[in-house]
C-alpha cells in the first residue's frame, strides 16, 4: 500500500507522533511508501527544513523498510516558489510534490486570498513547474466560525461549510487555466459531492486534475461527529450523508483517484482543547476491508490504495499486494494512540 499525506510532527510535535513510531506503524499496516505533509515544525518551506527532516527519517525508513517522501510547502513568496521549484527537481522523489494551502489549518500555511494564490501559479508556471501542486482547498472567505458552538462539535462542520470547499476547488481550477500553468493540479482529502463534480468536470476538459480521499470521509458523517464528539473533528470536517456517499462512490468508480489517510493524531490533552486531526492508518484499513465486503475488484483496489498514487507522481513499478489480516492489522494500528476513532465498534 502506499499513503502520500500524512503528517508524522516529530520534533516539538513529538508527544503527538513521532517519524520512528509513524512508520514503524504503518509499516505494520502493510504500507511501503509514504508522503509528509510540510505542515510541522519546523515547516518545509525551505531546501535546509527539507534536508534535515529527510536526515531524521532516513534511519526510521531504513529500519522499517518503508520509502519516505515529503511534499514541500509554498508560501506567498516568489523567491521561496522558486527554491521550491529547484529543490524539488534536485531531490525528487525524496521531495515527490509542493503543497499550498488555500486555507488556514494546523500549521497556519495558508495562502488564503485569491491575488496570492494566483502569484502561485504564476510563479510555478514561469519557473515551469511539471510536478504536483496538491491543495488543501477551504475558502477561507466562506468559513463560518461564528457558527461553532462550544461542546457540539458537529457544528464544526457548519464553521467549515461545504461551499468553503466547493469554492476552493473551483479557484484552483480556475487559476490553473487562468495561468497556463501545466503541472497537475490534485485536490487533498476530498470531502464534498460538489467540488467532486468540479473535479471530474475539468477533466472532461481535458486538465490534469486528480483528487484523493481519506476514510473518514468516505465511511463517516456529521452525525457520527454528533455521537462522537471532539475525536472525530478534522479539516475538512465531516459531512453529509449524500457527500459521504459521492466520495465512496467515486472510489469504487474512479472519479477519486486514490486513498490517503490524512494520519494526523494528537495528545488527548490537545484534542480536549478542540485539535483538528485523527490517526489515520486503521481508518484506511477499515475503508479496504469494507470495499473488499462490497465486492470492489482487487485491480480497483490496488489502483486506489497504490498504482494510481504512484503513476501521479512518476514511480510506476513500486506497487505491492495488499495486505492480509486486515482488520488485525487495524485494530493493532489503532492501538497505538490515545485515540482513534476507528477503534470505536459502531465506527470499526
Amino acid at each position: 500500500m502506499t499513503d502520500l499525506h500524512v503528517h508524522l510532527r516529530d520534533g516539538v510535535q513529538s508527544a503527538k507522533e513521532t517519524i520512528e513510531h509513524g512508520l514503524a506503524v504503518a509499516s505494520m499496516c502493510g504500507i511501503r511508501r509514504v508522503a509528509d505533509m510540510p505542515n510541522c515544525s519546523p515547516a518545509l518551506t525551505s531546501r535546509a527544513a527539507v534536508l534535515d527532516r529527510l536526515a531524521l527519517a532516513s534511519p526510521s525508513a531504513k529500519r522499517h523498510r518503508v520509502s519516505y517522501s515529503v511534499h514541500m510547502g509554498l508560501t506567498a513568496d516568489p523567491d521561496q516558489i522558486r527554491e521550491a521549484v529547484a529543490t524539488h527537481s534536485e531531490l525528487f522523489p525524496l521531495v515527490l510534490g509542493l503543497k499550498l494551502f488555500a486555507g488556514q489549518s494546523t500549521g497556519n500555511m495558508g495562502i488564503v486570498d485569491i491575488d496570492s494564490q494566483r502569484l502561485v501559479f504564476q510563479t510555478l508556471t514561469e519557473a515551469h513547474y511539471r510536478g504536483v501542486l496538491l491543495v488543501h482547498c477551504e475558502k477561507e472567505s466562506l468559513l463560518r466560525p461564528e457558527l461553532f458552538v462550544a461542546g457540539r462539535w458537529e457544528t464544526h462542520s457548519l464553521a467549515r461549510p461545504t461551499a468553503a470547499e466547493v469554492e476552493s476547488v473551483r479557484d484552483m481550477i480556475g487559476l490553473m487555466e487562468e495561468t497556463g500553468f501545466a503541472g497537475h493540479l490534485h485536490i487533498c482529502h476530498i470531502s464534498t459531492k460538489g467540488a467532486l463534480e468540479l473535479v471530474c468536470a475539468a477533466r472532461d476538459r481535458g486538465l490534469a486534475v486528480s483528487c484523493g480521499a481519506t476514510a473518514h470521509h468516505s465511511l463517516l458523517t456529521v452525525d457520527d461527529a454528533a455521537e462522537h464528539g471532539r475525536y472525530l473533528k478534522m479539516n475538512p470536517p465531516l459531512r453529509s450523508m449524500e457527500d459521504r456517499d459521492a466520495i465512496y462512490a467515486g472510489l469504487v468508480g474512479g472519479s477519486v483517484d486514490y486513498v490517503e489517510s490524512d494520519h494526523a493524531p494528537h495528545t488527548l490533552e490537545d484534542k480536549e482543547k478542540g485539535a483538528s486531526g485523527i490517526p489515520g492508518f486503521a481508518g484506511s484499513l477499515m475503508l479496504l476491508s469494507r470495499l473488499k465486503a462490497d465486492g470492489v475488484p482487487t485491480e480497483r483496489l490496488v489502483d486506489i490504495f497504490s498504482r494510481n498514487a504512484l503513476t501521479l507522481f512518476g514511480l510506476d513499478g513500486e506497487e505491492r499486494p495488499l495486505p492480509d489480516r486486515i482488520m488485525w492489522r487495524a485494530r493493532k494500528a489503532a492501538s497505538e494512540y490515545p485515540f482513534d476513532p476507528f477503534a470505536i465498534p459502531q465506527l470499526g
